[in-house]
């Protein structure tokens, strides 16, 4: 097996690309109980039209297929649900849809084996009858609903709809009543069949294992299945600018929730690693915890916990948002806009950008504690092509001088939106 690893942090990686194409990457973690395995399709949400790799044909799938797929997966011919199956063994399992992927996973201490042989067999025999599909869609439907009321997820879709015009990144990863409606065997199949090819799928296992036995094991569960081709996906063209600047919406929150955003419509995939550490220290030096800015609005009532930030990126997008609760959004949002203003007009000071550097490093080194951290960092980075550990490698490379470049090249007010939420009135 290829090795890779960190020597800043003595981590290593054992990568296999099977014949059948299939990614499998083992991360040995000798002094732990817990094992953790996730397995995952790069089929999210976004991958709403594609070319089919042996027929070529052009399909154009409802909106909801990744999720509604997710869900189900676990459903068996003999009436029985995997996810049943696996928690009577004692065994924490669960799956999850996102924007460019869909995991299945557990974590366990005992019966790994028998984890591994079940999750193996759902993922590799999906089961979908016109019965059991339109069942589904009565509890997908009422999963969207509850979304629709939850300030939180509406407050996240309008900053993107601020951004994106026609990027399939703004649509609901759940979809739509209307869009599962057209959900049926046929497509589901299609879908399965083109994205849950073993060369389009990525397995992470990380716990106390023999990465060549582990390997093995693998193996020994996989379906023989004939190599299939690249998937052809269609996206939008790129958007160089937002959609529009401001949405504000009224619900049932008793005090206002906002979340600003920056368009990155440069979105350098050449350097994203680095990009993505430099805009971290930027944002933990803007309104992170021990910022000038957090402890003035803090101090004013303004802010009473500190806001949540991230860079989300993949090779169709790439934004920064910025949320948190306040009274007065307006003036929070002005209040950040005028220190991003001010730090991209002086250099950066070097005090502040060594603390920020010092407290990210901090938390990419706390990150490999956890055998769930590590696997579920792995598969997503995987997604992005993305090794892990270059954000540990190249984080020294992150100067004060690049990262000045990034804040201005980002943190552009042309390129920024903002999302309210606030009280019915």
């Amino acid at each position: 097996m290829k090795i890779i690893e960190s020597s800043k942090i003595k981590e290593k990686a054992y990568i296999e690309k099977l014949e059948n194409g299939l990614n499998i990457i083992i991360i040995p973690k000798p002094h732990t109980k817990k094992k953790y395995v996730i397995w995952g399709t790069h089929f999210g949400s976004i991958d709403n039209r594609f070319i089919m790799p042996k027929t070529r044909e052009e399909v154009f799938i409802p909106d909801g297929v990744a999720h509604f797929l997710e869900h189900k997966m676990f459903e068996q011919p003999n009436g029985t649900n995997s996810l049943d199956t696996l928690m009577a063994l004692g065994i924490d399992a669960n799956a999850y849809t996102t924007n460019d992927h869909t995991a299945y996973l557990f974590e366990c201490t005992e019966h790994f084996e028998e984890g591994l042989d079940e999750l193996m067999n759902y993922v590799q025999h999906p089961y979908f009858t016109d019965e059991n599909v339109e069942k589904e869609k009565g509890i997908i439907g009422q999963e969207i609903k509850m979304y629709d009321d939850d300030p939180g997820w509406q407050l996240y879709m309008n900053a993107l709809d601020c951004m994106y015009k026609e990027n399939p990144i703004k649509i609901d990863i759940a979809g739509t009543i209307e869009s599962i409606n057209k959900i049926n065997p046929d497509i589901l199949y299609k879908c399965y069949n083109t994205f849950y090819h073993p060369s389009n799928m990525t397995m992470v296992v990380c716990g106390n294992f023999e990465p060549q036995k582990l390997l093995e094991k693998i193996k020994k569960y996989l379906e023989p299945k004939e190599n299939q081709g690249d998937i052809k996906r269609i996206y939008t063209s790129k958007e160089e600018k937002i959609n529009k600047s401001e949405k504000i919406v009224q619900m049932e929150v008793s005090t206002p929730i906002f979340m600003m955003g920056y368009k990155d419509v440069e979105n350098n995939q050449e350097s994203k690693v680095k990009k993505h550490i430099a805009i971290e220290i930027i944002l933990n030096m803007l309104i992170g915890k021990s910022s000038k800015l957090y402890k003035e609005l803090y101090e004013e009532g303004l802010l009473v916990t500190q806001p949540d930030f991230d860079y989300e990126f993949n090779t169709q997008y790439a934004h920064i948002l910025i949320s948190g609760t306040t009274k007065n959004p307006k003036k929070v949002v002005e209040k950040i806009t005028q220190k991003a203003e001010l730090m991209k007009q002086k250099d950066l000071c070097k005090e502040e950008f060594e603390r920020a550097r010092k407290k990210l490093y901090g938390d990419y080194v706390i990150e490999y504690n956890s055998v769930a951290n590590i696997a579920r960092m792995f598969l997503a980075d995987s997604m992005k092509q993305i090794n892990s550990f270059d954000y540990i490698e190249e984080f020294d490379t992150v100067t004060k001088e690049y990262t000045q470049n990034i804040l201005k090249e980002v943190f552009k007010k042309e390129n920024q939106i903002l999302s309210i939420v606030e009280p019915n009135k």
